[in-house]
């Protein structure tokens, strides 16, 4: 049986804009692109399909759609999406959650961040003993905003526990009663 593997992420740094060299859009000596492929009108669909068809074998594609989320780039085609195609990714960006950009976070990489992003990464910086001075390095805020992370994490996790904890009865404790052989009647 053949083993199938994923190429790891490769997620862009802040400020990183060495991604767009490898990018299959990108033009040069021998093979030139006209950058107005990728800004169609919305009836121009086999301009829409060329480019889509470009962006479907560029080895940064997802990078290219990261950075236009979010810098809030809601025009041409990015990513291999069209500007209707991004729109609901754009509303659902503050919710993003994707434990392999908090992974690389912890691993040291410098990468943006959702919220919820952020919170993940504090619980799980606070699950392994990750000190609150290293928490702000690795998301770029003072160690006082790490603190408050992690007393909020802690805060969470106690809450959580509360309430999934069975809940006591109240009352009376019932006596206990035992049942003996001879309680048990035989049929004749």
């Amino acid at each position: 049986m053949p083993k199938t593997s994923m190429a790891p992420a490769h997620f862009r740094t802040l400020g990183d804009h060495t991604w767009q060299d490898r990018a299959a859009c990108r033009s040069t000596e021998h093979h030139h692109v006209d950058p107005d492929l990728f800004f169609p009108e919305p009836d121009e669909l086999d301009q829409i399909a060329t480019a889509k068809a470009l962006c479907a074998q560029c080895p940064v594609r997802r990078t290219c759609l990261d950075a236009a989320l979010e810098n809030r780039d809601r025009n041409g085609i990015r990513g291999g999406l069209t500007e209707e195609e991004r729109e609901p990714l754009h509303k659902k960006l503050p919710r993003r959650l994707d434990y392999a950009r908090v992974n690389a976070v912890l691993a040291g990489r410098d990468i943006h961040l959702t919220v919820r992003e952020r919170e993940a990464a504090a619980l799980a910086a606070y699950r392994r003993g990750i000190s609150a001075s290293r928490l702000a390095w690795l998301l770029k805020i003072t160690e006082e905003h790490a603190d408050k992370l992690y007393r909020r994490t802690h805060r969470r996790l106690r809450n959580r526990d509360i309430a999934t904890a069975k809940p006591k009865k109240r009352g009376r404790p019932k006596k206990k009663t035992t049942v003996s052989r001879d309680d048990l009647r035989a049929a004749a």
